[in-house]
C-alpha cells in the first residue's frame, strides 16, 4: 500500500518548506479532484500539504476597489458571502451551483482555479471579472493565468493564495449542469464593467475556457437577453462527448448567456431566460 505523510500548514511560508523538503508533493485545498485521484490510484503523492487552515488564505475582504478572495476560501462561504452577495452576486450565485454541499463545504477557489478543469465554474467568473490571481511569488492576469485543459502558468510548487478584482456594475451567470457531476456542459459568466461587457465560457471549449467576444459586442450595445436573440456561437474547437455535440453547446452558450443576462438585470435565471429547444431549467 502506498503510503503518503499528511502536514497541515499554517503559513504560505511553511507550506512552501514542506513541499520542498518533499520528494513528490501536492497541496490540497479541499481535494475534491486530488483526493479521487488518489483513490483511484492515478496519483500517489509522497506528501498532502493541507493549506486550508492558513488564516491568510481565508476569507472576503475589500482592498480599496478590490474584492479580494483569499484561495483557501470555500465555495459556500463565497456564496453566503455579504461583500460578494452585494458587490458581484454572479459569483455568489455561481459559487451557489457548485456541486452539492459538500462540495462546497470543501472544495475552494484557490483549489479550483489551481486545477483549471474544462468544466469548472470559476475561470470562467476569473476571466469574466478581468481578476489577477495572486500566488506566493506574483499576480497574473486572469487571462493569462489559463493555459489549456487542467494547465496553467503556475510553477512547481507554486500556490494560488487568493484572487483580485473591481467589482462589476452587474454580473451573472448561467449553468447547464451535467445532471450527474454538476459540472458545466456550459456555463457562461457575464460581468458589465464601466470598460464594457466581458463574457466568458466554461464546459464548453475543447482548451478550456474563453471569451464569447461576439456576444460582448452585442451585450455592449444592448445589455438584455433579448440583446442575444438570433445570435449564434461558432462550434469549431467546441466539446464533443455522449451528453452533446457541439452544434448543441454552442446552442447552450447562448441560452446560458442569455440567463447570466437576467440574474445581472435582477431576474431569475431558471425561469425567464429561454433554454434550446428540448432542455429543462436546472
Amino acid at each position: 500500500m502506498h503510503q503518503t505523510q499528511y502536514h497541515r500548514a499554517n503559513s504560505v511560508e511553511e507550506a512552501v518548506n514542506m513541499a520542498q523538503g518533499a520528494s513528490d508533493p501536492r497541496y490540497l485545498s479541499g481535494g475534491m479532484t486530488l483526493l479521487p485521484t488518489m483513490k483511484q490510484r492515478l496519483a500517489a503523492p509522497s506528501d498532502l500539504i493541507d493549506l486550508r487552515h492558513i488564516d491568510a488564505m481565508q476569507g472576503v475582504s475589500e482592498e480599496g476597489d478590490m474584492i479580494v478572495i483569499g484561495g483557501a476560501t470555500s465555495h459556500n462561504d463565497i456564496a453566503t458571502n455579504d461583500i460578494i452577495q452585494s458587490k458581484a452576486p454572479g459569483l455568489a450565485y455561481q459559487a451557489s451551483h457548485i456541486g452539492d454541499p459538500m462540495v462546497r463545504h470543501m472544495g475552494t477557489i484557490g483549489g479550483s482555479v489551481a486545477n483549471n478543469d474544462p468544466a469548472a465554474c470559476y475561470p470562467s467568473a476569473m476571466i469574466a471579472l478581468n481578476a489577477v490571481i495572486r500566488t506566493n511569488n506574483r499576480e497574473v492576469a486572469a487571462e493569462d493565468f489559463f493555459t489549456g485543459l487542467f494547465d496553467t502558468v503556475l510553477d512547481e510548487g507554486e500556490i494560488v493564495t487568493g484572487v483580485a478584482f473591481k467589482a462589476p456594475e452587474q454580473s451573472g451567470y448561467g449553468k447547464f449542469p451535467n445532471p450527474a457531476s454538476r459540472y458545466a456542459m456550459a456555463g457562461v459568466f457575464v460581468a458589465r464593467t464601466a470598460d464594457g461587457v466581458r463574457v466568458a465560457v466554461t464546459g464548453a471549449g475543447d482548451d478550456g475556457v474563453f471569451r464569447a467576444t461576439a456576444l460582448e459586442e452585442a451585450l455592449n450595445d444592448d445589455f438584455s437577453a433579448s440583446a442575444l436573440d438570433g445570435k449564434t456561437i461558432d462550434s469549431t474547437g467546441l466539446m464533443g462527448d455522449i451528453h452533446a455535440s457541439p452544434e448543441y453547446r454552442a446552442a447552450l452558450i447562448v441560452a446560458m448567456a442569455k440567463r447570466a443576462v437576467v440574474l445581472a438585470n435582477g431576474g431569475d435565471p431558471d425561469t425567464k431566460a429561454a433554454t434550446p429547444a428540448g432542455t429543462a431549467a436546472v
